[in-house]
């Protein structure tokens, strides 16, 4: 993702990578069938309507798995990735910001926010209150 965003975007990653650089983050709500998507797509993926409305996800969520990077501290040290489901029934993939990969587990309650840096957005989380190991 933080690639793509530094690239030319077309269609409906322009409209969320642009998005994302003004601090929102929003994900794709069908009018057809009620469903969220992410990544940003033209169709509905569950019902193939056209007709896609851009909302604000609440972006609470729950950690479905995790993965730490191990790298000496000379080169940038540890970090994590993550895949959280939204609860809006989306899943995407970012990483946890505030809290040791060591102390990450499946199921914690995270939080999203957009860290945006010289224009370029993306979404991050936090592990919410009261869920840390």
């Amino acid at each position: 993702m933080e690639q793509l965003a530094n690239e030319t975007q077309v269609g409906p990653e322009a409209h969320y990578f642009a998005r994302l650089g003004q601090g929102v983050f929003e994900i794709q709500q069908c009018r057809g069938c009620g469903r969220h998507q992410f990544f940003p797509r033209v169709l509905c993926q569950s019902c193939g309507s056209e007709a896609l409305d851009w909302v604000r996800p609440a972006g609470d969520g729950t950690i479905y798995s995790y993965s730490i990077i191990r790298r000496k501290p000379e080169h940038g040290g540890d970090y994590n990735v993550v895949l959280v489901d939204l609860d809006e029934g989306v899943r995407m993939m970012s990483r946890v910001e505030g809290t040791p990969g060591d102390d990450l587990r499946i199921g914690m309650r995270v939080a999203a926010r957009v860290a945006v840096q010289e224009g370029v957005g993306k979404v991050v989380f936090a592990v919410q209150e009261g869920d840390h190991a």
